[in-house]
């Protein structure tokens, strides 16, 4: 007596394949909504003189701030934005105005409403005291 065969219908195949299909979609829009959101592409730290500091958005107020890079007088200095998440990094901006300062940042790939308008979030500031050579 032979065993009776054992058919998978085609309907179960196919849940089966598009069960799969989406856990597939949705793990690789994960890992681009990590890469390109949550993932750190680099960090490092600036040295200018804070011009612009401002508390700005329709929907998601954030803090926004705008420095040259150099803490010398030159004609051409090159602007660097950035935004600010934390609240107590933020009070201390906004006493730097037109000071020389030190900011550590984290800059990400692509940007979120919440987070700023920039790609460049800045985690720690410090005064400096510019250094005149004759």
């Amino acid at each position: 007596m032979e065993a009776p065969v054992v058919r998978r219908s085609l309907g179960k195949s196919l849940r089966k394949g598009f069960r799969i299909f989406v856990f597939c979609v949705i793990a690789v829009a994960a890992l681009a909504i990590y890469w390109f959101y949550f993932n750190v592409k680099s960090n490092g730290d600036r040295k200018g003189v804070l011009i612009k500091f401002s508390h700005k958005g329709n929907i998601f107020k954030t803090d926004e701030g705008e420095m040259w890079l150099g803490c010398r007088q030159t004609v051409n200095a090159e602007k660097y934005f950035f935004s600010v998440t934390n609240d107590s990094i933020a009070s201390i901006l906004k006493n730097l105005q037109d000071e020389c300062m030190q900011v550590e940042y984290k800059e990400f790939r692509a940007t979120l409403p919440w987070r700023g308008d920039t790609r460049y979030i800045v985690y720690g500031v410090k005064k400096i005291e510019p250094h005149f050579s004759r």
